[in-house]
């Protein structure tokens, strides 16, 4: 204090007059990293123990998707740019609607379809740990909606501000490590739902197109599902749909 110097009114010290410091980051009260990491590990582990998995992969093609992007963010602020989160989500959810055989929980022995497309998004939080809430009726939802509802959720998830609803109602999951991860991702089915989508790194890899071999940018889609439910020729029908409606990005 001494070594400060008042502006105000008699050398009274103003805001202007201290310091300009960063607080330290700090986790919000109430959260408990270990406890949080230890729910995790129960519900996977759950999952591993209960549920026969089945994976399916798919590398894709998403240059069509990105040019349509990069075309409609041209013309807008960055503020309301739509990411490439964005776009797979649009198509991932319209495939599933598509295929409802794994948009469900697995419940008293048998499958319980869902009324709606509520695809749960994965999202890191700032102090550790995972959380997937659900965006409702993603499937009816375009493409600027449906960024304005992830941008949501996000926020909401990473200052602890989510509905009960929103941590309950998925139906099916999608996670993704975004551009700084693997470029494929195995999920852990969350139970009692009985399907969920790994999205992984956007990459350039060389390509062929009518023939002759082009750089593109292509993702690979790892599907995991219940085989309680479903089997691989189910799986593999959303996949395939979700590989055409990237490769046809005005339909999104």
């Amino acid at each position: 204090l001494e070594q400060l110097r008042g502006s105000g009114v008699d050398g009274a010290i103003c805001l202007a007059d201290l310091p300009v410091t960063r607080p330290p980051k700090r986790v919000p009260a109430g959260f408990d990293a270990t406890a949080m990491r230890a729910a995790i590990a129960a519900a996977m582990s759950r999952s591993k123990r209960e549920i026969p998995h089945y994976y399916l992969s798919e590398t894709v093609d998403i240059s069509a998707a990105l040019d349509r992007l990069a075309r409609i963010n041209a013309e807008r602020d960055p503020s309301a740019r739509l990411l490439p989160a964005a776009i797979l989500l649009r198509a991932s959810a319209l495939a599933l609607a598509a295929t409802p055989e794994l948009n469900g929980w697995w419940e008293e022995g048998r499958f319980r379809p869902a009324e709606g497309v509520h695809v749960g998004w994965a999202i890191a939080l700032r102090g550790g740990g995972l959380i997937a809430p659900a965006i409702r009726d993603a499937d009816r939802l375009a493409l600027d909606p449906l960024m304005a509802a992830l941008r949501d959720v996000v926020q909401r998830a990473r200052s602890f501000a989510l509905r009960g609803s929103e941590l309950t109602s998925a139906s099916f999951t999608i996670t993704g490590l975004g551009e700084r991860g693997a470029e494929s991702v195995l999920p852990v089915i969350h139970p009692p739902q009985v399907a969920m989508l790994g999205i992984g790194r956007v990459v350039t890899r060389p390509w062929v197109v009518d023939g002759t071999i082009e750089p593109r940018q292509v993702v690979t889609l790892t599907l995991a599902g219940d085989h309680r439910a479903t089997d691989g020729h189910i799986g593999g029908l959303l996949l395939t749909r979700l590989a055409a409606m990237l490769d046809d990005p005005e339909r999104l």
